[in-house]
């Protein structure tokens, strides 16, 4: 159908522990045989796996008795491997197509994905016509099956009909999948309830609702500005709107909201400070807001004043590198809490403790600027490496927090949201410990009125707990590494081939420049020898030293589409995914990595 005399790829079965979203029933690929069938390789820390289930919603619609999309979840944390955690992740998220359970990655590795997302997609035959990775792709995929559907409904083999979901029931209660909490100036606590859309003010206990305030899109982070700038403003609140996009301001007075920032549309290369990407908490910081950019992996800023919003930190690649704000990498930056020169920060998808710091140079004459600031790491040491485990900051060990605060005696509180603890890490003693255990996914922290106990917003409990400051828990001790497949690749040479194909109707865009990038660096830096960097060719030479041994390639390409004809209005497209390779160097393997950015098979 595409050109292609390569020959057809059966799609492989599908195996897990079990199914959601079918009211108990499994399935076969075969019985799916008649319909098309996008698989949706998916684990849910991923923000990239978030976005995706967005952007596809409009094309499940679109094409409900022809496609039968099904979510196959493989998980990278521990936690994300645990039933009840998924049903939850399931029903948070909003996942309104059957989901395959793959704890042991037997389907992913069946169809050769590397990455979080992928998408496959499966002809009625039973056969894989196309793979992407990353987001941005579900216009190609649409595009694609405005060419496929007619063609096999002439063969015949098209056979409509509806999707085997079956919604799950929801239970009722005040709040749904809570995310974090403020106190407000009369002592009552707001919070962001993500699983209504709405904020909640609750009494100062956090038992008793007291009001609503709704409209929004899975809130999650709430910021309430000073007094000394709210009084010159028409909100009071501001809330990080995450599936939406923006920053919303709330007048706590009337209800009503005023849109910050954010067009509403996630943020792709090329979009400036126009659009966002998911901005998952906001705090005052250094006289202005400053924004966890989760989608993107950056830290930026917002003015109240002016309006002016900005980059402040980050490369937008997905890692844990420290040092200046421009060089600096972080991994879907969760929450933020302000201490004096210190803006703490939970990396959760590096399971570390961070913060952004004044250097002291003065490189200013005196006054202090961004450039003035650096990015560290107190506690993680990267994208795949997590466990539990109390002592030395240098060997402490978090899975995916989602909270932090500053507590009253200077320590910092820890929302180990994985670990379903909240831990305590001394910036004088540099040790970690933990207050409680046994949450289930606690996502914010609020220090108690009484200064001695601390509010945890306990997400998948739909609820607010109280945790003393002066309890004790102990930490399992456990140490994990993510257990994604390794790659056996050849020492020496390798070629790296990133495979991108522009989707039907559309051409590389090259109008401004080259219309793809691939950037390569690896953990430890010394395993590549050569091919480390930027560049504009989506194939490179790679050296990989023998001597250094296994470790990880950071691989992250982007390349440019746009609708043929350039007509004025054309439509134009940012395709983009970051990998994290795994490699075991062996003699006599391949000498080739080939990594599908996307197109038809």
């Amino acid at each position: 159908m595409n050109g292609s005399t390569l020959p057809r790829v059966r799609a492989p079965e599908l195996v897990g522990r079990g199914w959601l979203n079918t009211g108990g029933a499994a399935y076969d690929i075969a019985d799916l045989r008649g319909r098309f069938v996008l698989l949706d390789f998916w684990t849910f820390c991923c923000i990239n796996c978030l976005h995706v289930l967005d952007e596809m919603r409009p094309l499940e619609e679109k094409y409900a008795d022809a496609l039968v999309v099904v979510g196959v979840h493989s998980p990278k944390f521990e936690h994300e491997a645990d039933p009840d955690a998924l049903l939850a992740a399931v029903e948070r998220y909003g996942v309104h197509h059957p989901v395959l359970d793959d704890p042991e990655l037997v389907t992913w590795q069946a169809y050769t994905a590397r990455a979080w997302p992928t998408l496959v997609l499966v002809d009625p035959e039973g056969y894989v016509v196309a793979q992407y990775a990353g987001e941005g792709h579900v216009h190609a995929i649409d595009a694609l099956l405005e060419e496929l559907v007619p063609h096999y409904e002439e063969r015949g083999t098209l056979t409509r009909g509806a999707s085997p979901y079956v919604p799950p029931v929801e239970e009722p209660g005040d709040l749904r999948f809570p995310a974090s909490a403020v106190r407000l100036p009369e002592g009552s606590v707001l919070v962001a309830d993500a699983g209504h859309g709405e904020l909640v003010e609750l009494d100062a206990d956090g038992s008793t609702v007291q009001r609503r305030y709704g409209g929004f899109r899975e809130p999650n982070g709430l910021l309430l500005l000073p007094d000394e700038v709210r009084r010159d403003l028409p909100y009071d609140v501001v809330v990080a709107d995450t599936v939406d996009h923006r920053l919303v301001g709330l007048a706590l007075d009337d209800g009503s909201t005023t849109v910050l920032a954010g067009d509403g549309r996630a943020w792709m290369q090329g979009d400036g400070t126009t659009s966002l990407s998911s901005p998952w908490d906001v705090a005052w910081w250094r006289d202005r807001v400053w924004i966890a950019m989760a989608g993107i992996h950056q830290l930026w800023t917002y003015d109240p004043r002016t309006g002016v919003v900005a980059v402040a930190a980050g490369t937008t690649n997905e890692g844990l590198v420290d040092g200046l704000p421009a060089e600096a990498w972080f991994a879907q930056p969760s929450r933020l809490a302000p201490d004096g020169d210190v803006l703490w920060v939970a990396d959760s998808e590096t399971s570390a403790l961070r913060r952004v710091v004044v250097d002291g140079t003065g490189r200013h004459g005196g006054s202090v600027g961004d450039d003035d600031l650096r990015v560290e790491t107190v506690i993680g040491s990267g994208l795949f490496d997590f466990g539990f485990t109390d002592g030395p900051a240098a060997d402490a060990l978090l899975q995916h927090p989602l909270g932090v605060a500053v507590l009253p005696d200077g320590s910092v509180g820890i929302a180990d949201t994985y670990n379903g603890a909240v831990r305590r890490y001394g910036p004088t003693s540099g040790v970690v410990s933990t207050l409680a255990t046994g949450l289930a996914e606690p996502s914010g922290l609020l220090v108690g009125a009484d200064g001695r106990s601390v509010l945890v917003v306990e997400s998948a409990a739909h609820r607010l707990v109280t945790v003393r400051l002066d309890a004790t828990a102990t930490a399992s001790g456990s140490s994990h590494v993510t257990g994604r497949p390794v790659t056996d690749v050849a020492p020496g040479a390798v070629e790296l081939v990133v495979a991108f194909t522009p989707p039907p109707g559309q051409h590389l865009d090259d109008r401004f420049g080259p219309s793809s990038r691939l950037v390569v660096t690896a953990t430890p830096p010394a395993l590549l020898r050569e091919g480390e960097g930027s560049g504009t060719d989506l194939r490179r030479r790679l050296v990989l030293d023998a001597a250094v041994g296994d470790g990880v390639l950071h691989v992250a390409a982007m390349a440019a589409s746009c609708d043929d004809g350039d007509a004025p209005g054309a439509a134009c497209h940012v395709h983009q995914q970051d990998w994290g390779v795994p490699v075991r160097l062996v003699e006599g393997a391949d000498a080739r990595i080939d990594l599908p950015l996307g197109g038809a098979s």
